[in-house]
């Protein structure tokens, strides 16, 4: 049962916020060298303290075994050193890139002599809100510091000691390197509602970044009064034309489906031409059920599953309506057949998420149609969703991936954590 805060818990957090602002300012007028100390500094802290780290996160992974969590869900909480050291190879890759911060995008000279640049600069305080993973609370503290930023962190209950004393140590890493360590804040009160007390800061937090489950996003987005940049929810499809390469569409499928099922850009829906199911459908069934899949199928699909004797060997369920709406993150795959491309982006249109869409086929007049009249952040012609990612595009490092229009859309790198300037130099010019 939720319990609302106390007024005490509402003004710490309040407090801690108010510090991650006044750190902001300093980081501010920062350069890109002391910055990058600071992270290789947090690195340094990281190893030093690993005992106290893994002892934190052994204490959690007992907890959420005895709690019957899922070995998934229990996977996705435990730290190793094999993980720490991972962690320091990402902070050092995070040195090696460039920073946005002072870029100027464009520059230019009015009549009057008036010069105008545009320059890019940090947000200020960056909330973030996220789930489960204790890897999270030090890419994101770290993105965020690489560019300037502050960054107050809000993970869930079930991480709280790991996440505790992996900031423990990125504090006493930005101390050393003489930065504010109060520009990384974690909220420890993990009641829901320190989540509205964070997006409701208006004037404090200057950016809000929730990452995780769709339940988490759709409260932030619905509840916020800062400005909010939606991640993650992936209910991605893959559409396979009449003129497909039905080898290269089932490797595609197979791919997009079980590389890695767990994450946002894995399909969750399949899609095929009527003219190419009965020969693909049975074949793409016999490779995704040797990786353990589910297919929840059409009335077409499950006739053309089941005359071909796969349901003998794979397990096939009708589809029910929720299954086109549902990110299932695991070994399952809708699968419905479709009359033709207007179908299958009409399909994406009613039940996507605007993340990521692909269509395989050899035919370049349909696939620039679905290039063009798919709404998502990425799309896709001849290859797997499994590609949308900062580090798969060449970003070098990534917050998440962004499903809205406004500001950033797709994986966000490190140009995406900061907005921009104008600064404008004279020499006495006044307006008539």
């Amino acid at each position: 049962m939720n319990v609302a805060l106390t007024a005490e818990q509402t003004e710490g957090i309040l407090q801690q916020v108010r510090a991650a602002k006044a750190a902001s300012r300093t980081l501010a007028g920062v350069d890109t060298g002391r910055r990058n100390e600071a992270l290789r500094a947090i690195a340094d802290a990281l190893w030093q303290r690993r005992g106290e780290i893994l002892a934190a996160n052994a204490g959690d992974v007992a907890a959420a075994q005895a709690a019957g969590e899922a070995p998934s869900r229990v996977d996705r909480l435990l730290l190793n050193e094999r993980r720490l050291e991972q962690m320091m190879v990402s902070l050092e890759q995070l040195v090696a890139l460039p920073d946005p911060v002072g870029t100027v995008d464009e520059r230019w000279t009015r009549p009057n002599g008036l010069r105008i640049e545009r320059v890019r600069v940090p947000f200020g305080v960056i909330a973030i809100i996220y789930e489960s993973r204790p890897n999270v609370t030090v890419d994101a503290a770290a993105l965020a510091l690489k560019t300037g930023n502050a960054v107050v962190l809000r993970g869930g209950r079930e991480a709280l000691g790991s996440n505790a004393a992996l900031v423990a140590a990125m504090r006493a890493g930005l101390m050393g390197a003489g930065l504010p360590e109060d520009a990384v804040q974690l909220v420890e009160v993990t009641d829901r509602d320190s989540v509205d007390v964070l997006i409701r800061a208006k004037g404090l937090v200057d950016l809000a970044i929730p990452r995780g489950g769709a339940g988490l996003i759709a409260r932030v987005v619905e509840n916020a009064l800062v400005p909010v940049i939606e991640t993650g929810v992936g209910n991605c499809h893959v559409y396979v034309d009449r003129a497909a390469d039905l080898e290269m569409a089932e490797q595609i499928v197979v791919n997009a489906k079980v590389q890695r099922p767990s994450v946002c850009n894995a399909a969750e829906t399949l899609l095929v031409h009527r003219d190419v199911a009965q020969a693909f459908l049975p074949r793409v069934a016999r490779a995704l059920a040797a990786k353990g899949v589910e297919l929840r199928a059409c009335p077409a699909a499950l006739a053309i599953l089941r005359q071909a004797g796969i349901g003998d060997t794979v397990r096939v369920v009708p589809a029910e309506a929720a299954d086109w709406d549902t990110e299932y993150l695991d070994l399952i795959l809708a699968v419905r057949v479709v009359d033709g491309l207007e179908e299958a982006i009409a399909h994406i249109e009613r039940h996507g998420t605007r993340h990521s869409e692909a269509i395989v086929t050899a035919d370049e007049a349909a696939a620039a149609r679905f290039l063009a009249q798919v709404d998502a952040a990425a799309v896709y012609h001849n290859a797997s969703t499994r590609f949308t990612d900062g580090f798969e595009f060449g970003f070098g490092a990534e917050m998440g991936i962004s499903t809205q229009k406004l500001h950033a859309r797709g994986p966000m790198g490190l140009p995406e954590l900061t907005t921009y300037k104008y600064v404008v130099r004279g020499t006495g010019q006044v307006r008539s």
